[in-house]
């Protein structure tokens, strides 16, 4: 496997450029990181912030769920891995 294939194969498993996955995963860390400062901020005051974290999941989980390819190419055994290493 050679180092263009680490950037580019899971971009194509999901129908995606490597800059289209870039983008798509860079507004998901945004908006994953504004619900974790509206929960935390609900933490602390529960008067604010009473449904927006929830909502911005929500949202992204339709996002990502309406955006999914059915059959994703199985993934190279670098990436197993890689995913396997996460948990």
């Amino acid at each position: 496997m050679t180092l263009q294939h680490l950037f580019t194969d899971h971009p194509a498993s999901v129908n995606e450029s490597y800059f289209e996955h870039m983008e798509m995963s860079a507004t998901f860390a945004f908006w994953l990181f504004a619900a974790g400062v509206c929960a935390s901020v609900h933490a602390i005051f529960p008067f604010l912030f009473e449904k927006t974290g929830s909502r911005i999941i929500t949202k992204l989980h339709s996002r990502m769920v309406a955006g999914r390819v059915r059959n994703p190419a199985p993934l190279s055994p670098v990436h197993q891995a890689l995913d396997s290493a996460a948990l």
